[in-house]
């Protein structure tokens, strides 16, 4: 039988501190990869979603969640993936959108998805706040990003796309 040293409130402050290692500005809980954290007899036990069932980050958040907890004596501990319900924009933080328009690539527009995921869109340049953007791909370097251009900086940027 484990005995709980450690509250679920103080496990998820040290979690906060695990970022997202495909956008590094933004960490696990901020994005609402983190669903709960289930304290029991045998243990800790992290239950985590991925933004997208082909997320090849998901086995490094893992490691990076045991490694981080076992290093703040949080012992022992199992890491549970769960697909449903999938993942949603809906579960970002105001705060992760907002560091993610500060680092460079557009917040999803909506709290939640039309039906037509590629629907025409206004997407505003994170960089210079520009409406007259294009989209350049319907992927961007995950499949979870398109990539836009802006016409009025013409810098290229990603649109993180609601799902």
């Amino acid at each position: 039988m484990v005995v709980p040293t450690f509250s679920k409130a103080a496990i998820l402050r040290i979690l906060s501190a695990i970022p997202d290692p495909e956008i590094p500005v933004v960490n696990i809980t901020e994005m609402g990869m983190l669903r709960d954290v289930v304290i029991g007899d045998s243990g800790y036990e992290i239950i985590i979603t991925p933004t997208y069932s082909g997320c090849p980050a998901m086995s490094l958040i893992e490691q990076d969640i045991k490694m981080t907890l076992e290093a703040s004596g949080v012992r022992p501990v199992t890491v549970r993936l769960v697909q449903e319900p999938a993942w949603t924009t809906d579960w970002m933080s105001e705060e992760a959108k907002e560091k993610l328009r500060k680092y460079g690539i557009a917040p999803p527009l909506h709290s939640s998805c039309s039906q037509d995921v590629f629907a025409h869109n206004v997407i505003t340049c994170p960089r210079c706040h520009s409406t007259d953007t294009i989209m350049l791909s319907r992927f961007g370097s995950t499949a979870c990003k398109s990539l836009y251009k802006c016409n009025e900086c013409k810098e290229p940027f990603e649109y993180f796309k609601c799902h």
